[in-house]
């Protein structure tokens, strides 16, 4: 299976999952394609290292989402993808890329959704008090974190955590749950009927 990486910052998770390959804990799928909205983004630099082809753009440079939707869905076809995993990609997917990818793009977000969508999930669980926030791989629909859940996985928030610390667990759970969920996918384990989504073999 031939996947395209979207992310916009860092890219820790893009690293996550290239190791993963390595490893070959993640079998029978390669990263063909990095896409990254933000030039100069340290991705770039981890991409550069695992030989991964990449697409940057600004989103400036174009007039509107459909004009580099268009174009990241031509670079898309070229390098045969058959699956996106957003993993840090801070940008609302259009329609352009949902009519060709529905079923086919997943999203990884740091809560257990349905709370604490959009940005600074991690702040915004922190603050609010909770005692347990999480992670959650979905399918991408039209709606900010919104769409079908694959796997979630809780994470406590323990006496005297910071949000530094708390971000800390949670994206060294989120290295963990994302490889497992490309496999899944890689495997045919993985089927979605309206909003339910069954797993033949479960994510531990």
């Amino acid at each position: 299976m031939k996947l395209a990486v979207f992310a916009s910052g860092s890219g820790s998770n893009f690293g996550a999952i290239m190791e993963a390959i390595r490893d070959q804990r993640i079998q029978g799928a390669e990263i063909v394609l990095l896409v990254c909205d933000k030039p100069g983004a340290y991705v770039l630099e981890r991409a550069a290292s695992y030989e991964v082809p990449t697409f940057v753009f600004s989103a400036k440079d174009y007039p509107d989402k459909v004009a580099f939707e268009t174009e990241i869905l031509r670079q898309l076809d070229e390098a045969g993808v058959e699956l996106i995993v957003l993993a840090g990609y801070m940008r609302l997917i259009g329609d352009t890329l949902l009519k060709a990818f529905g079923g086919r793009m997943i999203n990884l977000h740091p809560s257990i959704l349905p709370s604490f969508t959009g940005k600074d999930a991690i702040g915004q669980a922190f603050n609010y008090g909770v005692k347990m926030t999480g992670v959650t791989v979905h399918f991408v629909d039209e709606g900010m974190d919104t769409g079908p859940i694959i796997a979630q996985r809780m994470v406590p928030v323990e006496e005297g955590d910071t949000i530094e610390s708390l971000a800390a667990r949670i994206h060294k759970v989120e290295h963990e749950i994302l490889p497992k969920v490309v496999q899944l996918l890689a495997n045919n384990h993985v089927k979605l009927e309206n909003r339910k989504v069954k797993i033949s073999k479960g994510v531990e």
